[in-house]
This record gives structure tokens, sequence and C-alpha cells, in this order.
């Protein structure tokens, strides 16, 4: 589920959805976050509708 979300570009329901499955704080959900976006970006880039400028430009942490 926090793979479909991070691909769509939902960043909120991507959060949430770590930190209930992880159990841990925004904080360290953001982090995962990251961390999983980064991985699918090299893994499936063909699956990303925006470019990474794109997807982080309505976000600030």
């Amino acid at each position: 589920m926090a793979d479909d979300a991070i691909v769509a570009g939902r960043i909120i329901l991507g959060l949430k959805t770590l930190c209930d499955h992880l159990g841990c704080s925004l904080r360290e959900a953001l982090d995962a976050y990251v961390a999983r976006y980064e991985q699918l970006r090299r893994e499936r880039p063909a699956d990303f509708a925006k470019s990474h400028e794109e997807y982080w430009a309505n976000f600030h942490s």
C-alpha cells in the first residue's frame, strides 16, 4: 500500500501508511518514505508520472 501511494505521489497517505505499519514517528516515516521513494525511482522510473522536481514541488517538511 505504501508503494502505491508513493508512486501515485500521495505523500500524506504514504506517510500515514508508514506510521501505522512501522509504528513510528512522523519524522521516522518521512525518512522511510524518502528512502523508499528513491529506491522505487531507481527500480521503476516509468511508473512515475511526474519528474522528481514536480513530485516534491508542493511538499515542505
